[in-house]
């Protein structure tokens, strides 16, 4: 028999893998970034498919296979794709969540990265428009931080994105751009 995992996860993406099953990036708090099946989930009346929508946070249950893994069960806790009904804050997160995904060839143990990109999302909900361009720069400098591809100072802790935060980061904007752009000239994107 094997071992069920069970953790807390964000669904960063989704894919289609034959008739009705579907591929999830999940970013989980225990485990990292993981890559898993889920069966059945495009099928009407789904029983998983609220839970494992994109930018849905949920406790998921994961099995190992020999195969990779496949989620065998999921309860919804937050859909932030509801949470962030500004068009620029979901393009944010697409861009966020997509340079992640190019940035993790396969799957990470980094636990580090699921507080930064819960405090990012939170954020994302909460401050105004003029901050949110502050919100996405120091969530990818910590994310760069996070895979060891920025060496620099980072204020605060990996989920704080306090306003007087962000406005010293807009402050100083450029300099964090160049530290972005270093970093991912760095890991060869």
């Amino acid at each position: 028999m094997r071992h069920k995992y069970e953790t807390r996860g964000l669904v960063l993406a989704r894919t289609h893998g034959g008739e009705a099953n579907t591929f999830v990036a999940l970013l989980t708090s225990d485990l990292g970034l993981v890559h898993a099946r889920a069966q059945s989930l495009r099928k009407t009346g789904a029983k998983l498919a609220a839970a494992l929508a994109t930018l849905a946070e949920s406790e998921i249950v994961l099995v190992r296979g020999k195969e990779g893994w496949r989620v065998t069960g999921a309860v919804l806790d937050e859909s932030w794709f509801a949470q962030l009904e500004r068009a620029a804050a979901r393009g944010r997160v697409a861009r966020v969540s997509g340079l992640l995904l190019r940035l993790v060839a396969g799957e990470t143990q980094d636990a580090e990265i699921f507080p930064i990109m819960r405090g990012f999302l939170e954020a994302l909900a909460t401050v105004p428009d003029d901050l949110l361009e502050a919100v996405e720069i120091l969530a990818v400098l910590r994310v760069l931080a996070a895979l060891g591809l920025d060496t620099g100072d980072i204020p605060g802790t990996a989920a704080d994105f306090a306003p007087t935060l962000l406005t010293t980061v807009v402050e100083d904007r450029k300099t964090y751009v160049a530290r972005i752009n270093t970093g991912i000239a760095a890991s060869g994107l």
